[in-house]
């Protein structure tokens, strides 16, 4: 475990960073986008459990995002092929089979699709929403930096999935889909 017992250590101050195995990287330096736009989504995912109410099941697998994504945090933390990357924790493949089955059971009980969905409907749907445009911002963040370097694939299929989950659980907060805003193509012409 972490145990952080000074929050400022004047080590950024000149613009630069640590990363997890003690690498030294500007603060704009890919990886440092990326797993911070990770931490930004997780925000989003806070906020948005605010709004469950007495939703428990939504609650539940918003706090195991929440958890899954530090664990996602530290997998890009640690660069896979620097000092401490063998032994660095990774997103697994059970992760990414566990959003997919979660997106199944939800998804069975929506209607299929008839048009694109606007963000909002809810508090919690719009919320979601929002915490879905930036996974997928982390995204392509993370399919840049494995452009640059060597990532693990599981975190970019982690991250993918978990547009779709948020975009699914998002129509199940919104009553099923019933309360879903729908595009109108060209209704404003």
């Amino acid at each position: 475990m972490v145990q952080l017992t000074k929050i400022y250590t004047r080590g950024g101050d000149q613009g630069e960073t640590s990363l997890a195995d003690g690498a030294r990287v500007p603060k704009h330096d890919p990886r440092v986008e990326t797993y911070g736009t990770v931490d930004e989504a997780n925000a989003v995912l806070g906020i948005a459990r605010l709004h469950t109410g007495r939703d428990r099941e939504s609650d539940d697998m918003l706090a195991r995002i929440q958890n899954d994504l530090f664990d996602l945090g530290a997998d890009l933390a640690t660069p896979e092929d620097g000092r401490r990357g063998s032994g660095g924790l990774r997103i697994l493949s059970s992760q990414v089979d566990r959003l997919e089955q979660e997106i199944d059971v939800m998804n069975a009980r929506l209607k299929p699709l008839e048009s694109f969905i606007l963000p909002g409907g809810s508090p919690l749907g719009a919320y979601l929403h929002l915490a879905r445009t930036v996974v997928r911002r982390a995204e392509r963040h993370a399919t840049q930096l494995a452009a640059l370097h060597p990532v693990n694939p599981e975190a970019v299929k982690y991250l993918n999935r978990l547009s779709d989950h948020l975009f699914v659980l998002s129509r199940r907060v919104n009553d099923d889909g019933a309360n879903d805003v729908l595009w109108v193509p060209g209704a404003n012409r």
